[in-house]
């Protein structure tokens, strides 16, 4: 483990020319002071934990003082932002430190998010706030800990400075690391400025730092689309199966890893909703729980776009047709394990389908229910009444759950086995808003940040029972429904 000053910092996006970022220092945060410190996320670039107790900690990750090796710089991208191309956006509030290479050899990205005004703000003031800081953090690891590919969360610096949102907020930097973040809109900038030797050098740079095994093939630019593509696919599939909606589904939020970040209006569906819309300022729902699926193919399709200098078309077209029967298989083996199915198969939709439409017709809260369902008893002449209890319509709950029954006979495996695989997919614990609104709402009016310490541990470990800790598995209370979060979250 490392002190500060000893960090490996490595930063080969720095070396790119520098149409691609513009190098600029953090504004200054006035009095800076830590929020939260993550240990877990510290670890994956060999940084000390000890470290936090040092007095300029908070002066280096607010960006008031540099660390020995960073390189800061803004990266540069466009993207299509509710199905519009805006054709330069970029790190309008956020600084790339560099990259620190860790003792596994691994490279992560060291962000500031919030570290002031850069050439792309648009007019914005650079800062994040306290509120939305809070929300990103301890999603991210809420992601990592349902096993979800995600950028993750270092640390929270707070100040009392000012910063207008739909009220008037205190600013914050959220320390973000990420093995990289690169976009789809990262492409999408150089594809409509014509610069097709700056698409063939950022898709090198991205291959040969993450697909390395591609970098000698001579289909290598669509190999990597095909890499891509099946990444997305799978996290697609991973997002509809824990029920998260992310809100902002724009190229530009795009990982070119399959990574979930840039979280906004981000929501765990509660009540069953496949048209579950988490964004308030997308009322057409664009971005609708159930639309995300397909919001990604075509997501991968303006990123075929930007590609097409590299790529022929009917190759492109041929990688894209693999993503729907990428995203059905991952889908139906994840729905499938939530089940306890073993091996699940295409004959197992239907069963599937027919329960979340149970579930639909019911608002049965997502989370608990798959949870209880662990609880299934296989025996014959059983009515599972505690289950059969959270459905309106319990005549088809019991037809259903014939069909059920009959299914886990074929797995040939005990209710106690089976229980255990189910608990080891089906989280207790997810960051529902209104648990994420208490931690922001302790920290802005007492400056108590123990509720964010309290969720970090507690879903580290979301599918675990923990002692204590039952009510932060309940259904929302009633004025969470009064809860809106939009893309100024």
């Amino acid at each position: 483990m490392h002190k500060l000053e000893q960090l490996n910092f490595e930063n080969s996006y720095a070396r790119l020319p520098d149409s691609f970022h513009s190098r600029l220092q953090p504004t200054p945060l006035p009095d800076p002071y830590l929020v939260s410190f993550n240990a877990n996320a510290a670890r994956l670039i060999d940084l000390d934990s000890s470290e936090v107790s040092r007095t300029d900690f908070a002066e280096h990750f607010s960006g008031n003082r540099m660390l020995t090796g960073a390189e800061p710089l803004s990266m540069v991208y466009a993207g299509h932002q509710f199905g519009h191309y805006v054709q330069q956006l970029g790190d309008g509030r956020a600084i790339l430190l560099g990259e620190i290479r860790n003792s596994a050899r691994e490279l992560w990205d060291v962000q500031l998010k919030g570290a002031g005004i850069t050439p792309y703000s648009r007019q914005g003031d650079g800062r994040a706030v306290l509120r939305s800081s809070i929300r990103e953090y301890l999603c991210s690891e809420a992601m990592h800990g349902l096993g979800i590919p995600t950028s993750r969360g270092l640390c929270i610096v707070g100040s009392d400075e000012e910063v207008y949102r739909e009220r008037i907020e205190t600013a914050a930097v959220l320390t973000r690391l990420s093995p990289s973040h690169v976009r789809f809109g990262s492409f999408e900038v150089f594809y409509y400025r014509d610069q097709h030797e700056h698409i063939t050098l950022l898709a090198d740079y991205v291959i040969a730092r993450h697909f390395p095994h591609l970098s000698d093939d001579a289909d290598k630019y669509q190999l990597f689309l095909n890499e891509v593509t099946q990444r997305t696919a799978r996290l697609m599939a991973q997002w509809q199966a824990v029920g998260f909606s992310h809100g902002v589904m724009n190229t530009d939020n795009m990982s070119i890893l399959g990574l979930t970040f840039d979280y906004g209006p981000f929501g765990f569906m509660e009540s069953y909703d496949p048209g579950y819309i988490c964004n308030h300022s997308d009322p057409h729902g664009r971005y609708a729980y159930d639309q995300q699926p397909q919001i990604g193919l075509w997501n991968l399709a303006c990123l075929a776009q930007a590609l097409s200098p590299l790529i022929p078309t009917e190759q492109s077209r041929a990688v894209l047709d693999g993503y729907a029967p990428a995203y059905h298989q991952h889908y139906v083996s994840l729905m499938g394990a939530k089940l306890g199915l073993r091996n699940t198969t295409q004959d197992d939709i239907q069963l599937i389908a027919t329960l979340l439409e149970l579930m639909q017709g019911s608002r049965s809260d997502y989370t608990n229910l798959f949870r209880n369902m662990s609880c299934f008893s296989s025996a014959e002449h059983t009515t599972n009444g505690t289950l059969r209890d959270q459905f309106i319509d319990r005549a088809a709950f019991d037809a259903w759950a014939v069909a059920y029954r009959a299914r886990l006979q074929h797995d040939h495996c005990t209710d106690s086995e089976r229980k255990a695989r189910m608990d080891a997919v089906n989280p207790k614990y997810i960051l529902r808003n209104y648990l994420a609104q208490n931690a922001i709402e302790k920290a802005e009016m007492d400056r108590d940040f123990s509720e964010i310490d309290v969720l970090l541990k507690l879903l580290d470990k979301p599918f675990d029972e923990q002692s204590g800790m039952e009510g932060y598995a309940a259904t929302p209370p009633q004025w969470a429904q009064q809860i809106e979060v939009s893309c100024s979250s």
